[in-house]
């Protein structure tokens, strides 16, 4: 894999919506004497975002993928640098988020849990809003699980479309297959927030449900270990 290469990947059914989020990123400072290269991979026409994601990753040499919503916007300016100076920092770091828990709740669901950590602008209530879980007190802190809106990796892990065709819960499913892996999942500490996810109101419908069963199908062992050690 390219180390000196940067791929923000991206499934995409909104040209306007993806400009824009785009735009931010072309604005972010390259750290100097890096030499580091950004890309860009647009997705169209997949029916889920695990396939879609899996197809970024086949058409992307780079070492340092960064899977996104297309209505996310980054404001860290030093985003790359920031990222890449996690990652230098331990090479068992497999996977970075904004936002996430210290433990998965017994029903999968990571925002229901009492040790979120990490920060973001969101709009899911239909207005936007800056979502303050508890202070990451060091440079960064493990995880079990981080938030979809914005997920950053340096291994590729293949996202698991044979299970998640749909929209809901392939978050949590990727941080345990990086667990799984042997991987650290963490969420840096922002003085500010790195990213607004400008999402609107959320309706979830039957295939939030169906996508939560079949979270606890394949890991209720994974949750439940964790939650021993």
């Amino acid at each position: 894999m390219n180390d000196k290469k940067v791929a923000f990947i991206t499934s995409v059914n909104d040209e306007e919506l993806y400009e824009e989020s785009k735009f931010y990123v072309e604005h972010l400072i390259i750290p100097e004497d890096s030499e580091i290269e950004v890309e860009f991979i647009k997705i169209k026409d997949f029916n889920s975002i695990t396939s879609a994601y899996n197809e970024g990753i086949r058409r992307s040499d780079a070492k340092y993928k960064i899977f996104m919503h297309q209505d996310v916007f980054i404001v860290n300016k030093n985003f790359i640098q920031d990222i890449l100076h996690i990652f230098n920092l331990d090479k068992n770091i497999g996977m970075i988020g904004m936002v996430g828990c210290k433990t998965i709740p017994v029903n999968g669901v990571w925002w229901e849990a009492s040790d979120c950590l990490g920060k973001v602008a969101d709009s899911h209530i239909g207005s936007m809003e800056i979502i303050n879980f508890h202070e990451v007190k060091d440079i960064y802190e493990e995880v079990e699980a981080i938030d979809g809106l914005i997920m950053i990796t340096q291994y590729d892990i293949p996202w698991r479309e044979d299970i998640f065709q749909g929209w809901h819960f392939y978050d949590v499913s990727h941080s345990l297959e990086f667990k799984r892996n042997g991987y650290k999942v963490v969420v840096p500490n922002q003085q500010s927030i790195w990213c607004i996810h400008d999402c609107g109101r959320i309706e979830l419908d039957f295939s939030y449900e169906d996508g939560r069963k079949k979270l606890l199908d394949e890991y209720a062992e994974d949750i439940n270990t964790l939650k021993v050690t």
